[in-house]
């Protein structure tokens, strides 16, 4: 059985996390996959964009989710004086 193709258009474009020596890139970006509502991404790309690796999507409300757990983690600790 032949594997189905993936549509996928990129919305918007956030930033690039890492580049891979082979010209791979992990980026955070609003993705429609097969012309469905976009959703945020996270995922490596191919220089060209035809290609993707795994990835991970996100709603808007688990994004949000997401971005209080990183600032609870990353916050600096209170302290007392």
């Amino acid at each position: 059985m032949p594997s189905a193709t993936v549509r996928f258009k990129i919305v918007q474009h956030f930033g690039v996390l890492s580049e891979e020596d082979s010209g791979w890139t992990k980026e955070f970006n609003f993705v429609s996959w097969n012309d469905r509502d976009a959703k945020y991404d996270l995922r490596s790309w191919s220089p060209d964009k035809t290609r993707m690796g795994r990835g991970i999507t996100m709603t808007n409300d688990e994004c949000q989710s997401l971005h209080a757990l990183l600032n609870h983690h990353f916050s600096p600790p209170n302290r007392t004086r």
